[in-house]
């Protein structure tokens, strides 16, 4: 009677360390992997992890802006004019780590200036300081021997690039101070947001092409049409409400035009910090980045969008 027990009893354990054995041979062999955070589960975890983060940091951003361009022109124009300030901050800081010595009080106080001017009813206030930028740089250019004309570039482009550009936000904004305009900046601005975020969810699921792999090897086709589709999506929007006189092939091309020209925005960044070797501009935006890292495809789609809706008399 107590002999089989006695059996069984000894053939368990021996299962057990060959099931133990087992497992620990499996895990052996995945450590590599789980070192490398390459197993399925940590990849999924990061993947979460990163786009609630991103998620989170853009949806601040999103909102903060979206309430200033409610409540008018002038909070429009506080927000962007801290925007561009920071954008050129951190496009001095990369030049800096390549090598060039930009006059950065110069540069930094032209950026507060261009979007102040396109606040301002004043004739051709952004042309004004333009050329005030123009003839500073000379000036610092005669008055400093340590400077080269690459300096002088640099010092140029900063707020060229930055804040001429945001401050088509401001113009866009002003061309009507009603709630109207405020609505009108948030389609600009919101096709743009759809259009990286669409890009960002495509890609990250569909993406198998390279759109531009020696500058920024995140980017795909598939993302790349994905936000194409987000940003006409929104200019449809646009088109179906009854504020402005947008015919639906105006909202579409619009679109397309947009779209395009901030994927362009974007890859411009990203080789300016492919050249002096950074993954960011900042830090300033979790998930994201630096402000500029988040405002690249902004400064260009929106300057494009401005002239768009300016040569089809909507502002």
């Amino acid at each position: 009677m107590t002999e089989p027990e006695t059996k069984d009893e000894d053939r368990r354990p021996a299962g057990l360390e060959r099931g133990i054995a087992r497992l620990e041979r499996q895990r052996e062999s995945k450590e590599e992997k789980r070192a490398a955070g390459d197993l399925r589960g940590q990849r999924a975890r990061g993947w979460t992890e990163k786009l609630l983060t991103r998620t989170t940091s853009g949806a601040i951003y999103s909102i903060l802006i979206t309430a200033c361009l409610f409540c008018g022109p002038i909070a429009t124009c506080v927000i962007v004019t801290a925007m561009a300030w920071l954008c050129c901050s951190e496009f001095f800081r990369m030049a800096r780590m390549s090598g060039r010595m930009p006059n950065e009080f110069l540069g930094l106080a032209i950026a507060i200036a261009y979007p102040v001017a396109a606040l301002l009813p004043i004739d051709n206030g952004l042309v004004v300081v333009t050329f005030a930028l123009l003839v500073g740089c000379a000036i610092w250019y005669v008055a400093t021997p340590r400077a080269n004309i690459a300096d002088v570039a640099v010092t140029a482009f900063g707020p060229l690039y930055t804040s001429l550009l945001f401050s088509c936000v401001v113009l866009i904004r002003a061309s009507d101070p009603s709630h109207v305009g405020g609505l009108l900046t948030f389609g600009c601005m919101g096709s743009i947001w759809m259009s990286d975020a669409t890009a960002y969810l495509v890609g990250s699921r569909f993406g198998r092409h390279k759109l531009a792999p020696k500058i920024s090897p995140n980017k795909s086709v598939e993302g790349f049409w994905g936000g194409l589709v987000g940003c006409v999506a929104i200019w449809v929007v646009m088109w179906a409400l009854p504020f402005w006189h947008i015919s639906l092939p105006f909202a579409l091309v619009s679109g397309l035009v947009v779209g395009i020209v901030s994927v362009v925005g974007d890859l411009f960044e990203s080789r300016i910090k492919r050249g002096v070797g950074v993954k960011d501009s900042g830090d300033i935006m979790p998930g994201h980045g630096g402000l500029l890292d988040r405002s690249d495809s902004q400064l260009f789609g929106c300057m494009v969008a401005y002239l768009i809706l300016h040569v089809g008399g909507i502002v």
